[in-house]
C-alpha cells in the first residue's frame, strides 16, 4: 500500500503573530514553524500502517524552500521520502491542484491530509483532492483501519460518531483522535541522522490560478480588563452583570 501524507508548514501556536504591508502579509520574522497538528496525527497513523502492514509512506508539502525543515522532521519521524512542490501555497484550490498532480503521478492508494490547517482553518483541501482525483472521501476522521483494498473509518458527526466502510483509493481529513496524543512521535537522533539521507524531491508546480485572495488580516481585539468582585458583595456582581456586561 502506498500512502501519501499531506504536510502543512504552520506557525507554532505559541508564536507571536504580526502582519506587515498594511496588514496584508503575514510576518514570518521570529516565528517558529511546525507540522500542522492535524497532519501529525495522520502521519503517526501512516507510520502504524508502515510498521504493521509494510506500507510505504511519502510526505508532501506545497511551499518554498523554507518548508523543508518541516518535511525533514516528518522524514525523521519515519516517512520514507518527501516531495516539495516548489510554489507558494496561495489558497486551498491551488494547493489541491498541486497535490492532485503528485497523487496522479505517484499512484497512491491512501491520501491522509489534516482536516484543516491551524493557520487558515479553511478545511477545504482534502475534499477538493478527493473530488479532483475521483477518490472516496471521509472527513473529520478519528479512526482508520485498512484490510486489503477495503477501509473502515470512523468520523465525528454532530452529536456522535459514524463508522463507514469504503474502498481504496481513499482520501481522509484526519484530526485529533486518529491516534492518541501519547502516540505522537518525537524524532530521535537516529531518525534525524537517517532523515538526512532520505530523498527529498522538489517538483515544479502545474499551472493553476488562485480562486481566492487575502485582502487583509486582523488580529482578535484584546480582552478587556478583569473586574474583581468580593465573594460577599453579590449586589455589586449583579449590578456589573446587568449594567456593564448586559448578560442579565
Amino acid at each position: 500500500m502506498k500512502i501519501l501524507v499531506c504536510i502543512s508548514h504552520v506557525p507554532d501556536t505559541t508564536s507571536k503573530i504580526n502582519f506587515t504591508e498594511g496588514d496584508t502579509k503575514f510576518d514570518t520574522n521570529g516565528v517558529q514553524f511546525v507540522i500542522n497538528p492535524n497532519d501529525e496525527f495522520g502521519l503517526t497513523r501512516a507510520m502504524w500502517f508502515k510498521e504493521k502492514q509494510g506500507a510505504t509512506v511519502t510526505v508532501v508539502n506545497v511551499g518554498g524552500a523554507e518548508t523543508e525543515p518541516t518535511l525533514r522532521k516528518a522524514l525523521a519521524i519515519g516517512a520514507d521520502e518527501a516531495i516539495r512542490v516548489n510554489t507558494e501555497a496561495t489558497d486551498g484550490f491551488a494547493v489541491a491542484k498541486q497535490l492532485t498532480k503528485v497523487i496522479e503521478d505517484g499512484g497512491y492508494d491512501l491520501v491522509i491530509a489534516g482536516r484543516e490547517s491551524i493557520d487558515y482553518n479553511g478545511g477545504m483541501v482534502p475534499g477538493m483532492i478527493a473530488g479532483l482525483t475521483n477518490a472516496n472521501f471521509v472527513n473529520n476522521c478519528i479512526s482508520l483501519e485498512i484490510e486489503g483494498t477495503n477501509a473502515t473509518a470512523t468520523r465525528e458527526i454532530d452529536g456522535g460518531k459514524e463508522t463507514v466502510t469504503t474502498a481504496l483509493p481513499l482520501v481522509i481529513g484526519g484530526q485529533k483522535g486518529l491516534v492518541e496524543e501519547s502516540d505522537l512521535r518525537i524524532p530521535n537522533m537516529r531518525g534525524i541522522m537517517m532523515a538526512r539521507k532520505k530523498p527529498l524531491q522538489v517538483v515544479e508546480p502545474v499551472a493553476t490560478a488562485s480562486e481566492t485572495t487575502s485582502v487583509r488580516f486582523e488580529k482578535p481585539a484584546p480582552k478587556g480588563a478583569v473586574t474583581l468582585v468580593a465573594s460577599d458583595n453579590l449586589d455589586e456582581l449583579v449590578n456589573l452583570l446587568h449594567n456593564e456586561a448586559k448578560v442579565i
